[in-house]
């Protein structure tokens, strides 16, 4: 049977005192990290949109992406636009797309000194580590050089690292981890990848 109006408050009054309660008792304001991995799809999209949302409060951020880069995407379209925007697009493509692991190794490290450079940065807010994941997993950067990257950089600053495999030691480092899970993809249809969607 379906809650009166005068049940519905009273359980709505209930909830709200329990949630106001919950944001009383979090007064810590420091930066910190969020770390998206998992094998379904918007892993990169959500940090994205993390981007979006930190431009919407006019902070500046930088952006470095791992791995992508043989393709041109919306968001570096869109994203470039902004001169709070530090967009760096530092890899080759996808490892099978390559076949060259030197090539994708120096292609890994020179990213990481991008965003290592980043991470020093007072003036940046949120730092996008695009696909970190993946080189941390390949083993193309090592997770003790960011985990420390991470515990030096300035107080306020928020890093968010996407990408499948994310290493335990980051996950337990991290302070937002959301691991995404895959259920369908058009992709297993036979739709090839579209723009604004994938692309």
């Amino acid at each position: 049977m379906a809650d009166t109006p005068e049940q519905h408050r009273t359980r709505m009054a209930r909830r709200k005192a329990v949630v106001d309660a919950s944001i009383a008792q979090a007064t810590i304001e420091r930066g910190v990290v969020i770390v998206n991995t998992g094998n379904g799809k918007g892993k990169s999209t959500a940090g994205f949109g993390m981007i979006a949302r930190a431009l919407g409060h006019g902070m500046k951020v930088g952006v470095v992406q791992f791995i992508k880069g043989s393709f041109s995407t919306g968001e570096e379209a869109f994203f470039r636009r902004f001169p709070e925007v530090s967009y760096h697009v530092m890899g080759d493509g996808f490892t099978w797309e390559t076949q060259d692991k030197e090539r994708d190794i120096a292609s890994a490290s020179a990213a990481w000194g991008k965003a290592c450079e980043l991470l020093k940065d007072e003036s940046i807010a949120v730092v996008l580590l695009d696909e970190l994941n993946i080189a941390l997993k390949l083993k193309y950067i090592q997770v003790e050089d960011v985990i420390a990257a991470l515990r030096n950089r300035p107080a306020q600053q928020h890093v968010v690292i996407t990408g499948r495999g994310a290493p335990d030691a980051l996950v337990e480092y991290a302070d937002t981890v959301t691991e995404m899970k895959l259920l369908k993809h058009a992709y297993h249809a036979g739709v090839k990848a579209q723009n604004g969607v994938e692309l």
